[in-house]
């Protein structure tokens, strides 16, 4: 059996959200809280037709809005014809105006016909009481430049002139910068000309004359940063009469300092690759949202109000699969703890709520799920939102199976994770050895000189504490040991929580079983106090009634654990 060890060093940060109220501040009204809806992607692929959109929307102003989950939006090419020949990449299929400007296939949207665009569309969403989204790429398509359509001057009229000279797509697409996952698709526009600004202009004031409420803008975040033309398009929305919603997607290889460039200027931004329904995709979005959180980026100020980072929709119920020409065929893959847990994860992080399932096959154990009071008041209006690493697991293993030696003791396992913010150290989960620092037991000169690592016996204490200066502090022996950092990959097995502070005094708790393993995960109030010193919880006692299983512990006064399913979640509601 192998054994390593790995001491993690990182920053753990109190992160301070002022709480949210009922009524927003008319001030910072736009994305006062994380935007909720329904997008067509995971259930349509870009296959649907307006018939289909509709059908769901009515089902959405039914069943969903009183949760608000309020924007509906119809997600990439629309502008696409469904014939043979057409997918993702392809080129030379899609609809556009004489300005090269995308409109939506009149044979999937009879509406728009006649140059009417999404406006009937947008109209009958509203009487439902809806907002109308759409999904749109970076720049302009490969299709207009090739036909070198003119460029509209949207604030005079006609073709766009400067210099003695009318201007074409040809003259602002950046044919080098073309979108990495789809580059026959669209390019980049020159935003420092004059024309290259005219072109977006115009795409974005036929948005709002459409009736357009949220705009999905792809291919310019995470790998295909292009900083100009969010900014350009930022101050477009600005000047808009109609406010609109301003969404980035995707967001792959994001970071914190990076969404800091354009926090300010959206209201929702991708913070990871597309979600879909696997265990490898949930668990891929712990790391991130810890960082985040860390960051102070949960509801940090936008577009005309908040911005929040985005984990992507929610693939629940009936779907699709990624990239095919055909709607929703099949149930989702993650089984219901794994869905209790993405659910649980994306409200404790306060993400935008963008359910993704076919609406008009929702069961009844997905819609339970989606619109759970407690997750979406967390969602909502929680705040201090952030991973809390004060937490010990165990696995509960078969009685039956061969004892084998433990760390700490031979009937528990405790995992460590890498946090954002507390030094732990991160044992094997069949360690032979141990850095014992038991005072019963005498270590001899050949054992200290390589390093004090010996078999693991009953009383082997592994409580250890890495101060700033890199020494390890045995708390039971008062041993010392030096420490040095590597990197290692802890993947997608541990387990890990988040805490956050409800409007009304309570306190949340989840805890995540990312292992393969039924695990036992504990902490302990006073652990909650650390996290949370403004609650005054050192000496607190407190009701403790879980979520998901309607489960009561009645009053807990030192630590709170219990069993969690492999892949599952536990989420607690304390009033203390």
């Amino acid at each position: 059996m192998k054994m390593f060890v790995l001491i993690s060093l990182c920053f753990f940060c109190l992160s301070l959200y002022r709480v949210s109220s009922e009524i927003p501040d008319r001030g910072l009204d736009h994305a006062s809280l994380p935007p909720r809806g329904w997008n067509s992607y995971d259930s349509f692929c870009w296959t649907i037709s307006e018939e289909e959109f509709l059908q769901s929307a009515e089902i959405i102003s039914q069943r969903l809005l009183p949760h608000r989950y309020e924007y509906v939006v119809v997600d990439y090419l629309w502008y696409r014809r469904k014939v043979d020949g057409a997918y993702v990449d392809s080129l030379g299929f899609d609809v556009i105006d004489e300005w090269g400007r995308m409109i939506p296939d009149p044979d999937r949207w009879p509406s728009s016909k006649g140059g009417k665009g999404f406006t009937e569309v947008a109209k009958k969403v509203h009487a439902m009481g809806l907002k109308f989204g759409i999904h749109v790429m970076r720049g302009i398509s490969t299709q207009a430049f090739n036909a070198n359509t003119p460029i509209l001057d949207s604030l005079k009229g006609g073709v766009y002139e400067e210099s003695g000279r009318q201007w074409r797509a040809k003259d602002i697409g950046l044919k080098e910068r073309a979108c990495v996952w789809m580059p026959h698709g669209f390019m980049s526009v020159n935003t420092k000309l004059g024309a290259g600004r005219a072109f977006l202009r115009s795409l974005y004031r036929q948005y709002a004359e459409w009736g357009v409420d949220f705009v999905k803008h792809d291919c310019v975040f995470g790998d295909d940063l292009n900083i100009d033309e969010i900014s350009f398009v930022s101050e477009v929305l600005k000047g808009l009469d109609r406010p609109i919603l301003y969404s980035l997607s995707p967001g792959t290889s994001v970071t914190p300092a990076m969404a800091k460039e354009i926090s300010g200027l959206v209201n929702m931004y991708r913070i990871s690759g597309d979600d879909w329904d696997t265990w490898g995709d949930v668990v891929s979005h712990f790391n991130v949202t810890r960082d985040f959180s860390t960051a102070n980026m949960i509801g940090a100020k936008g577009l005309r109000g908040k911005s929040w980072p985005d984990l992507d929709m929610l693939p629940l119920g009936w779907l699709t699969d990624q990239g095919l020409n055909v709607g929703p065929h099949r149930w989702c893959k993650l089984s219901p703890d794994e869905q209790r847990t993405q659910m649980t994860l994306w409200a404790m992080a306060k993400s935008p709520l963008m359910f993704g399932g076919d609406v008009r096959k929702l069961d009844d154990f997905t819609y339970s799920l989606i619109t759970n009071p407690t997750a979406l008041e967390i969602n909502s209006f929680s705040s201090n939102n952030m991973e809390f690493p004060y937490i010990t697991g165990r696995k509960v293993t078969n009685k039956k199976s061969q004892r084998k030696p433990l760390l700490a003791s031979d009937e528990e396992t405790i995992y460590e994770q890498q946090y954002q913010g507390k030094l732990h150290l991160l044992a094997g989960d069949r360690m032979e050895f141990c850095l014992n620092a038991s005072p019963n037991r005498k270590l001899t000169s050949k054992e200290s000189k390589r390093g004090s690592l010996s078999p693991c016996k009953r009383d082997a204490n592994q409580m250890w504490e890495l101060n700033t200066s890199g020494a390890l502090v045995n708390s039971y022996s008062g041993l010392c040991a030096i420490a040095n950092s590597v990197e290692a990959n802890v993947g997608s097995g541990g387990i890990r929580s988040w805490i956050a502070t409800g409007r009304r005094g309570e306190i949340y708790v989840a805890f995540f079983n990312l292992n393969t393993e039924k695990t036992v995960i504990s902490t302990s109030i006073s652990d909650l106090a650390k996290a949370l010193p403004r609650e005054n919880l050192n000496r607190a006692s407190c009701k403790c009634r879980e979520v998901w299983s309607g489960k009561d512990y009645g009053v807990i006064k030192q630590s709170i654990s219990t069993a969690v399913e492999t892949h599952g979640c536990v989420l607690f509601v304390l009033n203390c």
